[in-house]
């Protein structure tokens, strides 16, 4: 009779998402907890998965555990909408650090029986998921080794929230031929795709303007082919490695689109968080829609013109309401306060005479008379006190208290003065906290550094170091210029705007690999053997000299967006962060004066593209030189050969380290002939 048995629809939720996208909030809570449109992203993926007909959902988390379960305890005791005909587990594992564990720990628990819908907690989508499910099934039949189905959205060509990716299909049954995720804020004018996926295909398709919202269906071969390949860390892992293991592993990957009318979207920053919010508010993903009761079953909300949202129990009084704004029950605003494009949580206070534009607002939020805020988020029991300026993706943490007349743009702020969380509580870990810089008693400025002392180097093996890199709010359309991703480029264009020659194709992807190498390496703090060994794999491919590599290696390092845009500009502290993590795969290319030569000659062209390096170009090169990534004759061999006019300003900023290194060199010498006099 078991063969008559209906099978179970069941979803996996993962719950720990983009947590240092989000800090500082990420240190006092949850991601999956976070406030979107005043309500957690949490009810909506599970609100997404009810809809689709899912029958048992398992919440996967490492961080917050008990949190995330009273939050699902609670949703269920007051009838959330999610919670009918659809039972929800919450499991905890907290040796989980990345996405792999925690499919390698469900696949060791055994609680998934079929084929399953993988999501994140974080991904917001109106979509019925019943007939990509279908589909899965369909194609699992036909193929045996089908091992997945990855779920995409068209995207608009102006979505730069670092979700975008291109990929080869077979227009014939669908089959991922080959898949390139596409760096944030970075234009890329060409891409290169294995000839193979031509010659072995009568009929590709190319999509380069598609959104990830993280959606997927598995077979239940998914959950065990990360049990036998440890080395898939993160999804990407997964497509990748199924990609080039096609033959060897025995599986394949399917694709399907969702159709243009459903909305998905993943919020896995704070400028996708801006842009997920400002749909949902104009109605893009409907149902889920202030009005429509998304979480509770009763109205919460009046939908009034402009999309105005607001709650019966919210006293607004000659106020003006501009448009795309949302204010929650409890909440009270005063006259001569001008709002547009925000989000009020409930039981928020705003003063007289304030302007808030592009601004969320988490619960219990008090605002005094006179201040100005725009692009910025502000955490739940915060305080901004009077004439406050407020501006340029700001975030401030839960329960700071910002002093009068404050002005900050671009700074995260929390209201604990060292950096050690209760994540890190929750987790045992027994790491030395870091004293921040206060503006107030109870607001201090979130610096680079989040875990340890970068001067330190006994605590190196206990806690690498890493830096803030969290992409800041700001408008969400920019000028066509900026966004074209398609712009005519010739290769007799001079530019006009670089001095550096553009780099040949190889040369270029080369690059690219490198740096998402890095960047993933110093996210998830990986083995510096491993990534030599994708370095050493990438340069092979590609016919890599060994000079070009160690010239990529060096600019792929200061290409990495927590340098490109460190926070605070504060570059230097970035690039100690960087090299402390990152520098055994430095100095495993970098050994040979003619290999240093190649590093000081790649920071040459960053100098060229990066103005914060620019301004500490002295300083960088003391730091290589006092970490021994580079000596002091070959600084003065490069310093030699920086000749013509091109260079005179880079010249005049080393003149005094230069001279420096001379001094220091003939003190040297004058103690070497007294010892060999005596």
């Amino acid at each position: 009779m078991a063969q008559f048995e209906k099978e179970i629809v069941q979803a996996v939720l993962i719950a720990d998402n983009n947590v240092w996208n989000f800090k500082p909030l990420s240190d006092e809570g949850s991601t999956a907890l976070l406030p979107l449109v005043n309500v957690s992203m949490l009810d909506y993926a599970l609100i997404a998965l009810n809809r689709s007909g899912v029958e048992e959902v398992f919440v996967y988390a490492s961080l917050y555990l008990q949190e995330i379960r009273d939050h699902i305890k609670a949703g269920i005791a007051t009838y959330a909408s999610w919670s009918f005909k659809m039972t929800v587990h919450m499991i905890g594992g907290e040796g989980c650090r990345c996405f792999g564990d925690a499919m390698r720990d469900l696949d060791a628990k055994a609680l998934i029986r079929g084929n399953f819908i993988l999501m994140g907690a974080d991904t917001v989508t109106n979509a019925d998921l019943r007939p990509v499910l279908d589909q899965h099934k369909r194609m699992a039949k036909f193929d045996k080794g089908t091992a997945a189905t990855l779920v995409f959205k068209e995207c608009a060509i102006n979505d730069r929230t670092g979700n975008e990716l291109l990929i080869a299909v077979d227009k014939q049954n669908a089959r991922l031929h080959y898949h390139q995720r596409l760096r944030m804020n970075h234009k890329e004018a060409r891409y290169q795709i294995p000839l193979d996926v031509f010659l072995g295909n009568s009929c590709v398709a190319l999509h380069h303007n598609l959104l990830d919202p993280q959606i997927a269906i598995g077979s239940p071969s998914m959950l065990s082919l990360f049990s036998d390949n440890f080395d898939f860390q993160t999804r990407d892992d997964f497509v990748r490695g199924l990609l080039i293991n096609e033959e060897l592993l025995d599986s394949r990957i399917y694709v399907a689109l969702l159709p243009a009318a459903q909305y998905a979207h993943k919020v896995n920053n704070w400028p996708s968080y801006q842009l997920v919010s400002r749909d949902i508010i104009n109605r893009w993903a409907y149902p889920l829609v202030p009005d429509m009761g998304v979480y509770k079953l009763h109205q919460q909300y009046v939908f009034h013109k402009d999309n105005i949202y607001k709650s019966h129990e919210a006293h607004v009084s000659k106020v003006a309401l501009r448009e795309n704004v949302v204010i929650q029950a409890g909440s009270h605003v005063e006259a001569g306060t001008v709002i547009s494009d925000t989000v009020i949580g409930e039981n928020c206070r705003i003063g007289k005479n304030c302007q808030l534009s592009n601004v969320f607002l988490m619960a219990n939020v008090t605002i005094q008379d006179n201040c100005r805020l725009k692009h910025c988020v502000v955490g739940s029991s915060a305080v901004i006190e009077a004439d406050c300026d407020i501006s340029a993706g700001c975030v401030v943490g839960a329960k700071c208290v910002l002093p009068r007349k404050t002005k900050l743009a671009k700074t995260l702020v929390t209201s604990s003065p060292s950096t050690k969380r209760r994540a890190e509580q929750e987790q045992e870990q027994d790491y030395e906290a870091v004293e921040l810089e206060a503006i107030g008693p109870q607001a201090y400025i979130v610096s680079d550094i989040t875990t340890g002392d970068p001067d330190d180097s006994d605590d190196e093996e206990l806690l690498p170091q890493q830096t803030l890199c969290i992409p800041k709010m700001g408008e969400l359309l920019a000028p066509l210029d900026d966004i074209s991703y398609c712009s005519d480029v010739s290769d007799d264009d001079d530019g006009g705007s670089q001095a550096v020659t553009p780099l040949p194709d190889d040369t270029n992807i080369f690059l690219s690999e490198v740096i998402d190498s890095l960047s993933r390496g110093f996210r998830e703090k990986s083995n510096p053997d491993f990534l030599i060994l994708e370095i050493n794999s990438s340069r092979y491919a590609y016919n890599m000299s060994l000079k070009e590599v160690n010239f990529n290696v060096v600019k792929a390092v200061f290409g990495m967006q927590c340098i490109v845009e460190p926070a605070n500009n504060n570059v230097l502290v970035a690039i100690s962060a960087a090299f402390k993590q990152l520098g055994p795969v430095v100095s495993n290319y970098i050994k040979s004066e003619e290999a240093m030569l190649d590093c000081l000659k790649a920071l040459e062209d960053v100098y060229e593209e990066n103005p914060l390096v620019q301004e500490k170009i002295s300083q960088i090169v003391h730091y290589l030189y006092d970490k021994d990534f580079v000596s002091e004759d070959a600084i003065q061999a490069w310093y030699a050969q920086l000749g013509g006019q091109e260079h005179a300003q880079l010249r005049q900023s080393l003149v005094k380290l230069v001279d420096w290194l001379n001094q220091s060199s003939e003190e040297d010498d004058n103690d070497k002939e007294e010892d060999f006099s005596e």
